[in-house]
């Protein structure tokens, strides 16, 4: 049978002869077990039943406050993750009702899932079997220090497979910084409240600490494939370690400084709260207003502008909850048909990390001060300090990555010590073109006496 090659409406993906440098044929991508699937799919689980056991508890104890944020918190990430699901397999405009009845019931993760092992053990079958249909698939690479175009077939069914581990890698932001972070810090706040920790709460905060930390270093690596979208990227042991430890002292520091701050002043912390999330909520349309852009109308096809409009406020919800708990890697750029901006950033990298840290230190004052009642038997001024140190080594994990391991670092026109540099030398260049301006208007005042 004749194979069939068809180009993909892709930006990464262009036809053969559209391009007249050489081209290398790499060679075809080999299916791999679908683990990052499984992996999501039961972190989705645990913490739903976690919550769920969770606010039965609350119910037999009658906690009726506890157990109404505890099942909001679940409610509101798994409707939005079902709602990811369904946008990105686009089963709207198809005919598959035992899908969207497995969604209606909160349980899309779980036949997504099954689909996908479906499809990999189909692959598995027709192993060294040559597909019908392929797609021809060209992105760069760096092989020693030189960018090489290489060119490989993708078969249809390894393209589907791609398919549902995309959508599960958006599946776990979304749960993670949606539904997560707010269920792991309210459980917390709960467990200082109340001086204990149950096995079935301490179980859903450890669920949530995993789903936050694995969502947080997908939302890197993900920043790192949009931005470099014409290059195959990979990353080593090393670099997804290096991006593990940095998001989990970020996070983790971050949360429990809320949490302390939260417990300190209880509601009164409550507008301090708010107004930080609505400002992050709110900058991006700002700037878009500020542009005068056009609202972007073709992100999807057959979208209308209320569909356009529900998506970027989705959108929009997301990236603040990201720069919530940490930063987002990215900067959403709302009048851009990707949503985001491909450059470094390195300003807005360091004006959220500057921001922040006044914040944990202003947060950590705060309970120093304040929280006699919080945590008794502990020192506080040692706890402020481990927790202000914490954060500190993650800031420095994150510039470590940046300039030594970030697989494209050779495509950055300045790195973070060039950076760095400008930042500190900016002052006494000041300071030199001012005197030396100074010294220009006396000479010229002593040859016209």
């Amino acid at each position: 049978m004749d194979r069939v090659y068809e180009i993909p409406e892709e930006p990464n993906v262009v036809p053969i002869s559209s391009l007249e440098e050489d081209v290398i044929r790499g060679p075809n991508p080999r299916f791999t077990f679908p683990f990052s699937i499984l992996f999501s799919t039961f972190l989705y689980c645990g913490e739903a039943a976690s919550a769920l056991y969770m606010v039965r508890i609350y119910r037999k104890n009658n906690e009726t406050f506890w157990m109404t944020y505890t099942f909001s918190f679940f409610m509101f990430s798994s409707i939005m993750v079902q709602l990811t699901l369904i946008f990105v397999h686009r089963d709207l405009a198809k005919d598959r009702p035992l899908s969207l009845f497995m969604h209606l019931i909160l349980l899309g993760p779980v036949i997504r899932c099954l689909e996908a092992m479906i499809k990999y053990l189909t692959l598995w079958k027709k192993e060294g079997q040559e597909e019908p249909y392929v797609s021809l698939t060209r992105k760069k690479m760096l092989i020693a220090g030189q960018e090489v175009l290489i060119e490989w077939e993708v078969g249809h069914s390894i393209r589907t497979l791609a398919m549902h581990r995309n959508a599960y890698k958006r599946m776990s932001q979304i749960q993670a910084f949606l539904g997560s972070v707010p269920q792991l810090t309210y459980q917390l706040y709960v467990s200082l409240i109340s001086a204990e920790v149950p096995p079935g709460r301490a179980v859903l905060m450890v669920f949530s600490l995993i789903s936050v930390t694995y969502g947080a270093t997908l939302c890197n690596m993900l920043a790192i494939q949009i931005k470099y979208d014409d290059y195959k990227i990979r990353l080593g042991p090393l670099e997804v370690l290096c991006i593990t430890v940095w998001r989990t002292l970020e996070i983790t520091s971050r949360l429990v400084i809320l949490v302390l701050f939260s417990a300190t002043l209880k509601l009164k912390a409550v507008p301090f709260l708010v107004l930080n999330f609505l400002i992050i909520l709110f900058e991006p349309w700002v700037k878009f207003w500020r542009s005068g852009a056009q609202m972007p109308n073709n992100i999807e096809k057959n979208f209308s502008r209320v569909g356009t409009l529900v998506v970027l406020i989705s959108v929009t919800i997301l990236y603040a909850g990201i720069n919530f708990s940490c930063w987002s890697a990215m900067q959403l750029k709302l009048a851009d048909r990707d949503l985001v901006d491909k450059g470094q950033n390195w300003g807005h990298m360091g004006l959220h990390y500057s921001v922040r840290l006044v914040e944990n230190v202003i947060m950590v004052l705060v309970f120093k001060y304040f929280g006699v009642k919080v945590l008794l038997n502990y020192c506080h001024s040692l706890i402020a300090v481990q927790l202000i140190i914490a954060y500190l080594i993650s800031i420095g994990v994150m510039l470590l990555f940046f300039q030594y391991l970030h697989p494209l670092r050779s495509l950055f026109t300045n790195n973070v010590i060039d950076y760095l540099h400008c930042i500190c030398c900016r002052r006494p260049r000041r300071e030199r073109v001012e005197n030396s301006e100074t010294s220009c208007e006396a000479g010229t005042t002593q040859s016209i006496v």
